[in-house]
């Protein structure tokens, strides 16, 4: 093998300084500053990304925090609405209530007063009539011919004693 000649051994060494210093040259300047940028771009993409996704992480926080905001304001209102409505509708049924009421009251001072009417009517009737089944009963008793009318103040003096 002539690798292993040492007569050759002076020729390869310089043909290896040359090839080693060209391939030095040639990555230090060539390859190297090439894979440096790439790998410069890549960190920077991937920073980039990552303050992206941090930025947007911030900006989803603050629009779930909005919309809690936004709901619990949401709910706050309905639930005032609804308190608003209900407290309504109890004061417009007090209110249809209490007329109701007094319509029921005056209906019954209204009849009260026509059962009295009718009782104080019936009252001064029964006292004529009194006085006829008195005079009725003395006739068939006593079989005297007695008048009602005379027999009417008698009867009232009866009723008046008795509290009738």
């Amino acid at each position: 093998m002539p690798q292993f000649d040492p007569t050759s051994f002076a020729s390869q060494l310089f043909w290896l300084a040359v090839t080693f210093i060209t391939l030095y040259v040639l990555m230090s300047k060539v390859a190297l500053p090439r894979v440096g940028d790439i790998l410069e771009e890549r960190q920077k993409r991937i920073s980039d990304d990552l303050d992206m996704a941090e930025r947007l992480k911030s900006e989803t926080e603050a629009a779930i925090a909005a919309y809690e905001k936004a709901l619990a304001e949401a709910r706050s209102a309905a639930q005032a609405e609804i308190s608003r409505v209900m407290d309504a509708n109890a004061a417009e049924a007090a209110a249809r209530h209490k007329k109701l009421e007094e319509q029921l009251s005056a209906k019954i001072t209204e009849s009260e007063e026509h059962i009295h009417a009718a009782h104080r009517e019936a009252m001064a009737e029964v006292g004529g009539i009194a006085a006829e089944v008195a005079a009725a009963i003395v006739e068939r008793i006593a079989g005297v011919k007695a008048d009602a009318e005379g027999l009417a103040p008698v009867v009232e003096a009866i009723a008046k004693e008795r509290g009738i």
